[in-house]
């Protein structure tokens, strides 16, 4: 028998919102698809808070509750989140509701936690979970990218853009993390390379950064746009942030491989997207370097040296999956799908079109399907192990 609360209503749904804009835009696109209310939850998290995940369990002693969002009855039915830091107070919400039959957890990329903990969990192929039957399978992040969005976009593009000659090459770019380093060459590089695109087709380049994109790797691009361009430099909170006018207008895309996200976000566009790459030596589908950006002293590399990327790839290759992910998967599956390239390769000849990924409607469905009259929660939670088991746990599973 399910023990779904006896509602005639969409569930209570509260979604967990923290500091990272990924996340959020995970959490909000599947609260849009779903189309239920929603209260959001906004959190703030104390700088120990990595020690008390993992040793504490279901608890709150990793939020600054002053500067949060009150965490009270009436209780959800229905919790959405993301990322590690919502993960003990999630639990401890179901906890103190009444346990898994009360409320309903989603949680969106890749918990710490056992996965038992969860009634779904919404994952992608770089975290490579395992199948288990609360696991959905995605092929890349959601996003809030949808036709409408663009559409209502189109507008403000033909405005602001108007004075740029057209067809449109649009850089949307990120920044550093994990093995990847978006340094000044690169900078350079790809600003080179979407220049010598936009001259070729007789257009134009509409650029962006993101709150990850370093300010120097941004002044390389500049300093390489050699044709009519449109540069936007991040600021947090901007209303007047040109991004969905930027997809909206593009003819083109050219997306840094960090991002997940924004390469969904491109490919939902439903134009050619290339993906540039960061990495060099042995693998690399980086654009040829051309001379005078090959030529930089050896002061200017030593300026780019990060150890972070070498840690990655060397906790990559030694260190346990679940610390790690691997993104050229999605990279690869995309490709191969038909629905990007690497930069400085041709884009395929006209073809059938692979279609638009149907990530948001798997999961959107997935959740709906938590509160099915057959659905049966779980009834065997571990909420509090020791420390030694629940390191072990989070690390190994």
């Amino acid at each position: 028998m399910s023990d779904r609360p006896a509602i005639d209503r969409p569930p209570r749904t509260w979604l967990m919102l923290g500091h990272k804009v990924g996340d959020n835009g995970q959490i909000l696109a599947l609260a849009e698809g779903l189309g239920w209310p929603y209260e959001v939850k906004h959190l703030v998290y104390r700088r120990t808070e990595l020690l008390t995940n993992l040793l504490a369990g279901p608890t709150l002693m990793g939020l600054v509750r002053e500067r949060s969002s009150p965490l009270e009855p009436p209780w959800p039915e229905l919790v959405i989140s993301a990322g590690r830091r919502n993960e003990p107070l999630v639990r401890w919400i179901q906890r103190e509701a009444g346990g898994p039959g009360k409320v309903r957890l989603v949680h969106v990329g890749r918990p710490w936690a056992r996965h038992e903990c969860f009634d779904l969990i919404v994952t992608t192929p770089q975290y490579r979970l395992p199948e288990k039957p609360n696991i959905l399978h995605n092929e890349a992040p959601l996003h809030r990218v949808t036709a409408a969005r663009l559409e209502a976009a189109a507008a403000e593009a033909e405005r602001r853009f108007a004075h740029l000659p057209r067809p449109f090459v649009a850089v949307i770019m990120g920044g550093n993390a994990g093995p990847y380093s978006f340094d000044r060459e690169n900078g350079a590089l790809l600003g080179y390379s979407a220049s010598r695109m936009a001259r070729e087709l007789g257009g134009s380049v509409l650029a962006t950064s993101s709150a990850r994109t370093p300010a120097a790797a941004i002044d390389a691009l500049e300093a390489e746009l050699a044709v009519p361009a449109f540069l936007y430099r991040f600021r947090r909170d901007d209303p007047d942030n040109p991004y969905l006018a930027i997809l909206a207008a593009a003819d083109r895309l050219i997306v840094t491989c960090d991002s997940m996200s924004m390469l969904a976000e491109a490919i939902a566009t439903q134009k050619p997207v290339f993906i540039f790459d960061f990495s060099r030596g042995k693998g690399s589908h980086r654009p040829p370097l051309p001379p005078h950006i090959a030529r930089r002293s050896l002061f200017e590399r030593l300026l780019d040296l990060r150890l972070q990327p070498i840690v990655y790839r060397l906790g990559m290759l030694v260190g346990p999956k679940r610390l790690t992910r691997d993104v050229t998967i999605i990279h690869r599956r995309q490709i191969a799908a038909g629905r990007a390239v690497w930069l400085g390769d041709p884009w395929p000849p006209p073809m059938p079109p692979p279609g638009p990924l149907r990530d948001l409607e798997r999961a959107v469905a997935a959740v709906k399907r938590l509160f099915d009259p057959g659905y049966v929660p779980r009834t065997s939670v571990p909420q509090a192990g020791s420390i030694g088991s629940e390191l072990i746990a989070r690390l190994f599973q």
